[in-house]
């Protein structure tokens, strides 16, 4: 097959098969192997689904004629359609591309090109390559081209570069189906292990003993949305849980505050850790006691894995970038974020806000199943709330999350923070709520719904246990007994009792 020669429709040249760039270099193409597999689906419809459909598209063809057969066969595909050689030609009768893809000679011919459809999917991998390189050369030519023309302001241009790489990466994670073997292991060994060490966690612990004991602790992959309305104390809650994780067990979590500077936000660390008032700190007014307990508890703060960042109208992509970088040096554990609603997807368009949203949550979810991490982005919600009766307790509904139902759809974890104190509603179903909040779980997908109660320390932003010396995983370790389990590799079949059922 030439690739170089130049086809005719009538008296109109059709594009050439290989087009050199502005700069008269050839992009990165393969024009021949595109032809192959043409061929081998043509040879081996069947295969389409199952091998090449999740690697490429039409656009990934370059020769202008593959792109059209290959368009011609995504359609009929789509349709539920058969797919050979004159189907394939029907169709592009129909769209009248028949003779933009060569007329029936070249179709016919492809069939001749390739004695079997072994090798489709190595040839589909080769054809997404090619097709990704050629996306980064046009994205890296225009990007040069105003940075060279110098009327784009610079932070800008760099948002616009991002996101577009960020969208062509996006395109490319994709997992394999696998058999369940392998997953069942994993299921099984994490089963072992809560076995074998009771009052454990599979997750990442808050430090609120009931709030873990629903939960399990965070778990990996999981998206956690905490939403309130303001002056409910979302910030206070989140430090308080950074600061259990990172301050008492030493696990490394990174906080982006975009409402907060760092400087604030760790004042309020030293207001919880030193359990000193906001008002004594901020006026430098601390008795000689005070100042022995801000001394004793600075320590404590000193080398604590937390990783604070204040970028205001952080975007995805920024925080994508940063995330990955402190999972790879640093071994981040938990990821949480104040708030998801000043967030941004910059260098993307959108109808609507709501639209924007959707996205920013769909790409927190995905970054948490990426770095298989938990990740905690605050939300605000709506004025419902406010405006319902006074005897109603104002309780926060899943209706009431702000700008997008996506946040609903997406969150592994829904919790609301509620203090009925500050609607001047001090007793609920009899337990007096004074110096406390609810927890409220609303979704929850891989466990049950309940409320949960803390107390609430506003002198110092601070959410504690309901009884400090209450500890549900100390209770646990004392009164259970371990486990010895025998030693299982990944043939060994799961345990069964008398009646040959397995327990679990």
């Amino acid at each position: 097959m030439a690739t170089n020669s130049t086809r005719t429709r009538g008296n109109q040249p059709l594009q050439p098969a290989v087009l050199p760039d502005a700069f008269g270099t050839v992009p990165p193409q393969a024009v021949e192997t595109e032809a192959a597999l043409l061929g081998a689906c043509l040879i081996s419809p069947e295969r389409i689904d199952d091998e090449i459909n999740t690697l490429i598209s039409p656009d990934t063809f370059y020769d202008p004629r593959h792109h059209a057969i290959y368009e011609a066969m995504y359609t009929l595909m789509a349709k539920g359609q058969p797919v050979d050689l004159f189907t394939v030609q029907e169709q592009l009768l129909t769209t009248k591309k028949l003779e933009e893809a060569g007329g029936v000679a070249y179709l016919t011919s492809l069939t001749t090109q390739v004695a079997s459809a072994a090798n489709l999917k190595a040839h589909a991998r080769i054809l997404a390559q090619k097709h990704i390189a050629r996306r980064l050369i046009v994205m890296a030519m225009k990007v040069q081209q105003e940075a060279y023309q110098g009327t784009t302001d610079v932070d800008e241009l760099l948002q616009v570069a991002e996101s577009q790489i960020f969208e062509i990466s996006s395109r490319q994670m994709r997992k394999d189906v696998v058999q369940i073997d392998s997953v069942v292991d994993e299921a099984y060994e994490r089963i072992r292990h809560s076995l074998e060490t009771p009052g454990s966690m599979s997750g990442v612990p808050s430090g609120f003993h009931a709030l873990d004991h629903n939960t399990g602790g965070w778990q990996k992959s999981d998206l956690i949305v905490i939403a309130a309305r303001p002056a409910m104390g979302k910030t206070a809650f989140v430090l308080s849980m950074a600061k259990n994780m990172a301050v008492d067990n030493k696990i490394p979590v990174a906080v982006f505050s975009l409402e907060m500077s760092n400087v604030q936000l760790v004042n309020r660390l030293i207001m919880n850790v030193c359990s000193l008032p906001g008002d004594s700190l901020r006026n430098g007014d601390l008795t000689m006691a005070e100042m022995k307990q801000l001394d004793a508890g600075i320590p404590r703060l000193m080398g604590a894995p937390l990783f604070v960042d204040d970028t205001p109208s952080l975007s995805v992509l920024e925080l994508r970038t940063k995330a990955r970088r402190l999972a790879r040096e640093h071994g981040i554990q938990c990821i949480i974020i104040d708030y998801l609603q000043l967030m941004n997807a910059t260098g993307m368009n959108f109808y609507s806000r709501e639209q924007e949203v959707s996205l920013i949550s769909r790409s927190l979810k995905g970054l948490a199943k990426e770095l298989n991490i938990p990740i905690i982005a605050l939300s605000q919600l709506n004025r419902n709330v406010e405006s319902r009766s006074a005897n109603d307790d104002k309780r926060p509904q899943l209706s009431d999350l702000r700008e997008s139902g996506a946040i609903e759809q997406d969150a592994d974890i829904v919790c609301f923070i509620h203090r009925p104190e500050y609607y001047k509603i001090y007793t609920v179903n009899d337990e007096d709520m004074r110096g406390k909040a609810q927890i409220i779980i609303a979704k929850h997908r891989s466990g049950s719904v309940e409320d949960i109660t803390l107390k609430y320390v506003s002198s110092y932003t601070r959410f504690d246990n309901l009884n400090a010396d209450d500890d549900v995983n100390k209770n646990n370790s004392s009164t259970s007994q371990t486990v010895d389990l025998p030693p299982r590799s990944s043939k060994t079949p799961l345990p069964t009792d008398n009646s040959g059922n397995t327990p679990f």
